[in-house]
């Protein structure tokens, strides 16, 4: 009798079934392993070096004062329209009033009209018991006619000066929107720059962090190295220039330091006292805060410190670098004096006050305070003296 009942699988009646099972099983565990290998063998992208880190922190530092700068502007200009836009409103609101009364005006001549039932003087005159009643009130009311014209072109001159005043208040409304999108944009692009200088430095290990820290106490040294050089070879020069002058060691620019770039001269009369509370008042921040869009008084941006100290001196700067550096006198380097603004970068994105000795007082950048350093700490694009 036929058997009913199945066959075994393959792979358990085969005589090699176990080994083929077994065989299967180390193929497998190879695969797996060879896999594992290639993608650890795979290459990652190499961590970046300290330097290249302080390269990118930098750079992110640099666009976010471009940023701030762009916001200032932006701010400013938000700042000007909303004032405009205000009194455009009041002006209107004034507008309104004025046509109102004008309005009441006009009512009260129609109902004068209707009270003489518009008839005219010929019948109103037979009309009339008392004849001089009649002349009295026909005399009052052409001047309530001639009134009444002037009225009805005052209000036709002010309804047209209010579409006028309408329209331009609309055009104001849609520049400030335009500048509050902008400074939104700004202060967004200003964020993200920070954030991203922050995320770079937050995965440095105690190590890279100490290491970054020498990097930049080294730039500080060089660039005050270069200040002091600077320094040395200005004084020779005006020493070389009273000598040949005939007057040597009587001037009074060699024997200041704190004049120009190597310490010499100063600026005479009012200019060098509008100077001096100028950088009275810079000193007197050293050690605030940096943070991006201050004016003060207890933190600043680069621009609002210079800003802010030139106008306890008593003169107006522009919010931007990019529009400090238009204002006042055109100066070398080399002729620098105290209170002078020297500007950095060839995008002109960073500003500080000269204080003689090569060196200036600055707000550096987020994370750092206001603080003396020298001028050849960064690339120098051009100075200019205010007042």
């Amino acid at each position: 009798m036929a058997s009913h009942r199945k066959p075994r699988t393959s792979v358990l009646t085969s005589p090699g079934g176990r080994r083929t099972a077994a065989g299967l099983t180390s193929a497998a565990l190879a695969s797996v392993t060879l896999l594992s290998q290639s993608a650890d063998a795979a290459p990652r992208a190499p961590r970046p070096t300290i330097e290249e880190v302080k390269q990118q922190v930098d750079g992110l530092y640099r666009q976010a004062e471009v940023a701030t700068q762009k916001y200032n502007a932006a701010k400013e200009r938000a700042d000007h329209q909303r004032t405009t836009v205000d009194g455009l409103l009041d002006a209107a609101a004034k507008r309104a009033q004025k046509m109102n009364d004008t309005r009441r005006e006009l009512g009260t001549f129609a109902s004068a009209q209707y009270r003489t039932g518009g008839m005219n003087p010929t019948a109103q005159l037979m009309l009339a018991k008392d004849p001089q009643q009649f002349f009295d009130r026909s005399h009052l009311m052409e001047r309530l006619t001639s009134r009444q014209q002037q009225a009805v072109s005052d209000y036709e001159e002010q309804a047209a000066a209010a579409a006028r005043q309408r329209a331009e208040a609309g055009r104001s409304l849609e520049r400030l929107q335009t500048s509050q999108a902008s400074l939104k944009a700004s202060k967004q692009s200003v964020q993200q720059k920070l954030a991203e200088a922050r995320q770079l430095l937050s995965r440095l290990t105690v190590q890279e962090k100490a290491r970054l820290a020498e990097l930049e106490r080294q730039k500080e040294a060089a660039a005050k190295r270069k200040a002091e050089e600077e320094a040395r070879r200005q004084q020779e020069r005006e020493r070389q220039q009273q000598h040949d002058s005939g007057t040597a060691g009587g001037g009074t620019a060699g024997g200041d330091t704190g004049g120009s770039t190597g310490g010499g001269g100063s600026t005479g009369g009012t200019q060098s006292t509008k100077a001096e509370k100028a950088l009275a008042f810079a000193r007197a921040q050293i050690g605030k805060p940096y943070v991006w869009g201050a004016t003060g008084p207890s933190s600043y941006d680069c621009s609002g410190l210079t800003q802010a100290a030139w106008k306890a001196a008593g003169v107006d700067l522009p919010r931007t670098t990019w529009d400090q550096v238009k204002v006042g006198q055109r100066v070398a380097t080399s002729d620098l004096h105290p209170g002078d603004l020297v500007f950095f970068f060839d995008d002109i994105s960073h500003v500080g006050m000269y204080i003689g000795g090569g060196k200036m007082i600055h707000a550096p950048h987020p994370g750092a305070d206001v603080r003396e350093e020298s001028i050849y700490y960064m690339p120098i694009y051009g100075s200019v003296r205010p007042g």
